[in-house]
Formats: structure tokens, sequence, C-alpha cells
């Protein structure tokens, strides 16, 4: 054979393939940002507020006299976080925040009209479309991307404390 035709066959080098490679996922990483901003975007537009923000009504108007803990686990942030969304949708009046007759510490949650409205006019998924994407996953995928994503952030050295910020956040 041919010299040429030996390198025409010849695969590229490791470095190469490692750095092709990289790309090309990097590109996909690109590519899911690009959805979950142009979907917070539009939540943005539409609704007037935010992503994070039309999730915590959704969450309220399904369970009216919701606590801010609560909340807070069913959306999986960091009750501060929760806090701070009640107290920004209160002060919009979107929310009624009435404090609890039994225990004047806790409140309970309830949609008010200008909230409804605004939900009204929010594009689903009201969640987020990396987590309504990612709830549409087979369990298999699911535990490969959580292995192959622990790795990343291995190497990222990553705040974990991260991990309870709503991705409209950040």
């Amino acid at each position: 054979m041919p010299p040429s035709s030996l390198a025409k066959n010849a695969s590229p080098p490791r470095a190469t393939r490692q750095r092709d490679a990289a790309t090309r996922v990097l590109r996909q990483f690109r590519q899911v940002f690009n959805a979950i901003k142009t979907h917070f975007q539009q939540v943005e537009k539409s609704a007037g507020i935010g992503g994070a923000q039309v999730w915590a009504l959704s969450i309220v108007k399904g369970q009216p006299g919701i606590g801010v803990g609560d909340l807070a686990l069913a959306m999986d942030v960091h009750q501060s976080t929760a806090s701070n969304l009640v107290k920004g949708l209160a002060e919009r009046r979107l929310l009624r925040v009435e404090r609890s007759s039994a225990d004047r510490r806790a409140v309970q949650l309830h949609l008010m009209a200008a909230g409804a409205t605004a939900l009204r006019k929010a594009p689903t998924p009201f969640t987020g479309v990396l987590p309504e994407a990612l709830a549409a996953l087979d369990e298999r995928i699911l535990r490969r991307l959580y292995e192959d994503l622990e790795a990343l952030l291995a190497v990222l050295h990553a705040d974990r404390r991260a991990a309870r910020k709503p991705l409209a956040d950040l």
C-alpha cells in the first residue's frame, strides 16, 4: 500500500478525538442553555414576571394555603429562596400571605387575581423546560446522565450549594 493511503485510513490522534468530542458536548450544552434561556425570556415577556415566580404561583394555585417551607420543598429550593420569592410576589400583589391562626409564625399562601392573570399569560411548562424534559426521560437515561454530570461537576469543582437555586435566577 502506498504511504498516502495509510494516512487516509489512520484514525486521528487521541488528542484530536478528545477535543472533537468535547466540542460536540459543549455544543449540546449551548443548545440546552439556549432552550432554557429562550423559555424564560418568553415567560418574562408574556407574564411580566420571572420563571421561578411563575412556578411558585402555579404551585400556590394548585395548593392554596401552602406554607413557605412546603413551597420550598415543591420547588426543591432553599427555604430562604422561597421566602424571597414569596416576598416579591406579595409586594406585587400576586400572592396573599396570611398568618396561620394556630401558629402566628407560619403563613399560608393564596393566589390573588393578578397572580392568576399572570399565570394565564405565561407559557407552559410552569416548572421550566428542563425539569419537564428531564421528567420525560427514561429512568435508565436519567441515571446515566446523573453519573456523567457528577463526573463533570467534580472536574469543575462546582459549588454544590447552587444545586438548590432556580435556573431562572442563574
